[in-house]
């Protein structure tokens, strides 16, 4: 590609990331970044991810070929207000929020649609701030692209071309077929997993037995209630329409179930889980989302002294870092006793392996 300045408005967690893996791959590329706060901005600078740090937007981003709004979705619109009579006539702006309808309603507004092309990548953190963000975030994530009804295809081929070469897996869909979608399988779950573990706590006795007992099953479906209250109140806001209407065919699922539950009828409840086990056996575990995936093992081990320590020091011996370790104490939906968190892929696989070798019981 040939060398491109890139503006960056917002260095949080995902712009950073996406201006630390520009760096990494084109490593020529000028970038300019605007944060509100100073320490970001004096990171960006000093590890050399940008060449330019502005405390402002102003005519610094007039040589910018893209732009990316980096900001929580509420501010997006404001920046790219702001951007309108700064940028050049070639300059495509493009976003990062996980809803799409609110800015290019905007952009349609404010008769920029040839100046813009949505994104969101697919892939984040329960950790934030720049100082979280890393060159390989969104490596081998989804990356929605939602362009305009006035977009060049000379320019979205480059922007493609541009999430690839740093890692991503561009998907170009329509802004709204992208909101409807995000809202099934991402914004209507992390309510449900919000509600189920309130009616959990709701439920439990002082002494906090369901708690106590919850196993791998609970925690797997509910991990990802634990995200940040303020952004998926942001997120409600932005995508109501399409949250509401998917949540009222859930609530019209859940009741069929709960008829079925109540009458005995065996054959419904299990076509629900058959169906749904086939469908769910068809999704690829490779790419990466909003929260990210666990690299988790489990293994069987004999109940004696020393016995963590010396599956730990295999693991040590070969150069395998690990995440986290600990007993299982309900098993009815784990796979071994000692259950092993790993950083990446490679590790688990790794570990398996060595483990295997060792005549050890090993589940993934």
């Amino acid at each position: 590609m040939k060398n491109l300045s890139i503006g960056f408005i917002g260095l949080g967690l995902i712009g950073g990331s996406i201006a630390k893996s520009i760096r990494r791959v084109f490593p020529s590329f000028n970038i300019i970044a605007y944060n509100r706060s100073e320490s970001a901005r004096t990171e960006a600078k000093n590890d050399g991810t940008a060449n330019i740090v502005c405390d402002k937007i102003d005519n610094t981003f007039s040589v910018c070929d893209y732009i990316f709004l980096c900001t929580p979705v509420e501010y997006n619109v404001e920046y790219l207000r702001t951007l309108k009579s700064i940028i050049k006539p070639t300059c495509i702006i493009t976003d990062v929020g996980s809803t799409k309808t609110n800015i290019h309603e905007a952009v349609i507004s404010e008769n920029m649609e040839a100046n813009f092309i949505g994104g969101h990548p697919m892939a984040g953190s329960e950790k934030t701030g720049y100082s979280n963000s890393t060159a390989y975030l969104i490596e081998n994530a989804f990356y929605a692209v939602t362009p305009t009804s006035k977009t060049n295809e000379t320019s979205l081929n480059e922007l493609t071309m541009l999430i690839d070469k740093i890692g991503g897996i561009p998907v170009i869909l329509d802004y709204k077929e992208h909101d409807y979608s995000v809202a099934a399988i991402s914004h209507v779950p992390h309510i449900i997993a919000a509600s189920l573990v309130n009616m959990v706590k709701d439920s439990d006795s002082p002494s906090e037995t369901m708690k106590l007992l919850a196993a791998g099953g609970f925690k797997d479906i509910t991990r990802i209630a634990s995200s940040s209250p303020e952004m998926w109140q942001q997120i409600c806001s932005a995508n109501s329409h399409n949250i509401s209407n998917l949540l009222s065919d859930y609530i019209s699922s859940l009741k069929k179930i709960k008829a079925a539950v109540d009458e005995n009828d065996t054959s419904y409840v299990y076509n629900v889980f058959s169906k749904s086990r086939e469908y769910r056996t068809s999704f690829s575990d490779i790419s990466s989302g909003p929260i990210p995936p666990t690299f988790t093992l489990y293994c069987d081990i004999i109940d004696e002294s020393g016995a963590i320590s010396t599956v730990a020091s295999i693991l040590a011996a070969n150069g395998l870092s690990i995440k986290n370790i600990g007993i299982v104490h309900n098993r009815e939906f784990e796979d071994g006793v000692l259950k092993i968190v790993f950083y990446d892929k490679a590790a688990l696989d790794k570990a398996a392996e060595l483990l295997q070798k060792q005549n050890y019981n090993v589940k993934m």
